[in-house]
């Protein structure tokens, strides 16, 4: 087991609000749903509970504001809330206004509901990007302290693969971002923090990449994976696209075995634990 302590992070949606979804699945229509997202969460918590971990959690307020005994246990649980926006709407969809109205409003929610400072936010699918780098400025007046919405690849939904691959700030007194890790492999970028390519590439590629990023690199990894990737017997949508379908559906059923092998095999905190000395050097 590598000795550096690296960042383990879930961002808490159900699976009708995934990005990749929301041409086919109104808003409207969220509450008329089954929700699976508690239950998840639960399984999630046993989880860390079995392997001594704590972890940061970015909350949408959608559903924290239905599921408020799951955000009391989650902080109980001695692990950190933070934002994960209202709705999952993406960043690149909001004007700078819209945005620090739903990141107030967000932070203000969980705050209430948890009776803790919530000093972190991820963007709805990594949506903070080139184009709208403002929003950094907006996280900043709004009271938060790191955001780790930049994923450095590049991708056809999203990515800004010239940004750093580790912590950064845009200038000197801006917001710290903490983007999602990546491996260099011959001067290029491949991403290894989690979500579809966690499921996608066999587990000894991910473990690799990450020990990679730890040893080589001597820097910890931010890992993120979302409650409705544990679950295979969530209901399935029809009329997606057969690349949709892929990335949602593959490998469910071998997330849980892997998520429990990847807490075995390195060390694992909050967000705000293992960057602290950077989140506090403002």
């Amino acid at each position: 087991m590598s000795t550096i302590l690296n960042a383990m992070t879930v961002d808490v949606e159900d699976y009708f609000q995934v990005s990749a979804f929301e041409k086919h699945i109104r808003r409207e229509d969220w509450d008329s749903l089954q929700c699976r997202v508690e239950i998840n969460v639960d399984k999630i918590l046993q989880l860390f509970s079995d392997a001594n971990i704590h972890a940061t959690f970015f909350m949408l307020g959608w559903v924290a504001e239905r599921y408020p005994e799951m955000i009391k246990r989650i902080v109980q649980e001695g692990h950190e809330l933070a934002s994960h926006g209202y709705e999952h709407v993406r960043v690149t969809n909001q004007q700078p206004d819209e945005f620090l109205q739903d990141i107030l409003k967000t932070k203000s929610l969980l705050e209430d509901l948890s009776g803790n400072k919530v000093n972190g936010y991820r963007a709805a699918s990594y949506s903070i990007g080139k184009s709208n780098l403002w929003a950094l400025d907006k996280l900043k007046e709004a009271g938060y302290l790191y955001s780790s919405s930049i994923y450095p690849i590049k991708h056809d939904l999203y990515g800004m693969p010239e940004a750093p691959r580790f912590a950064f700030r845009l200038k000197e007194e801006a917001i710290l971002e903490l983007p999602v890790t990546t491996v260099d492999i011959t001067g290029k970028k491949f991403p290894c923090g989690g979500g579809g390519y966690f499921r996608l590439f066999p587990y000894f590629f991910s473990k690799w990449m990450m020990r990679r990023v730890n040893m080589k690199d001597h820097e910890s990894c931010i890992f993120y994976f979302h409650p409705w990737e544990i679950d295979p017997n969530q209901p399935k949508q029809t009329g997606i696209s057969v690349k949709t379908r892929l990335r949602h559906y593959l490998n469910l059923t071998r997330m849980q075995d892997r998520l429990s092998s990847l807490l075995d095999d390195f060390k694992w905190d909050r967000m705000d634990v293992v960057f602290a000395d950077k989140i506090n050097n403002t």
